[in-house]
């Protein structure tokens, strides 16, 4: 049996502890999955208030708030699953060290747990879009190919790092600085077109930059991605996973004898 095989076979589980995920997560916490929405808010009136009304950047004719609110939710969706899904196994030992399942289904949990909080924060950019006047376009159909991509390259990433952690505990520690160092370099808070020219080549090697324009273009402009930094980014996200995967069954092997 394959591993991809092993994984359908263990499906209920994969679906059983990605709900375990969210109870744990919001268990005797006040506003519940409300924190999902929190976060990309809070972050969206900081930067709207040093970046636009302090210091202005050009968007286009887009509103700051939703300029930037469109960028943190697939951003935030890549950070919660990095920040819950790398530590994974390790938290999880009594089952890695007990139990025979794959063990690709606590980091994957993690995931699903974050794209549940990532659909519960699209609720309060729908709003912004009524509030803001903006249309919904055909361009709407490229939603799932984006998403699908950004789904792939975080599934690389955070099964990469989750073995790593296994093995190299300082991991944990240095994913913090690592992510906030990313967004910084990420078209988050800024708009790609403010890249020298010259550098973009270079720039659009982070794989969120395409995606992250890409959000942008279907959701606000109307306008399909671009394909140049959207291919670099689908290129990595299949490199991604298929390392990371690949990578992390390798080291399963040895889990249960580091941990």
């Amino acid at each position: 049996m394959s591993h991809l095989e092993a994984l359908y076979e263990y499906r209920y589980l994969l679906w059983m502890w990605m709900q375990r995920e969210l109870r744990v997560r919001y268990k005797q916490a006040v506003l519940g999955a409300a924190w999902a929405v929190l976060q990309p808010v809070a972050l969206m009136a900081v930067f709207t208030l040093v970046f636009s009304v302090l210091g202005r950047f050009p968007t286009d004719g887009i509103p700051y708030p939703i300029f930037v609110y469109a960028a943190l939710l697939p951003w935030t969706f890549l950070q919660t699953s990095i920040n819950f899904g790398v530590p994974s196994v390790v938290t999880n030992m009594n089952l890695v060290t007990k139990i025979h399942f794959p063990r690709e289904i606590l980091p994957l949990a993690t995931i699903g747990a974050a794209f549940f909080d990532l659909l519960v924060a699209s609720s309060v950019f729908l709003g912004m879009m009524v509030l803001y006047q903006v249309p919904l376009t055909i361009s709407l159909l490229w939603l799932p190919l984006l998403l699908s991509i950004q789904t792939a390259l975080t599934v690389g990433i955070v099964l990469a790092l989750a073995a790593l952690n296994v093995f190299y505990r300082d991991i944990r520690f240095v994913m913090p600085l690592a992510t906030q160092l990313w967004m910084y370099a990420t078209p988050i808070i800024y708009p790609l077109n403010i890249v020298p020219e010259r550098l973009r080549p270079v720039y659009a090697l982070n794989p969120m930059v395409g995606l992250i324009d890409g959000y942008r273009s279907v959701l606000l402009a109307g306008s399909p991605p671009e394909f140049g930094p959207l291919g670099i980014s689908a290129v990595a996200a299949v490199i991604a996973v298929a390392v990371g995967y690949g990578y992390f069954k390798r080291a399963e092997k040895t889990f249960a004898d580091l941990i």
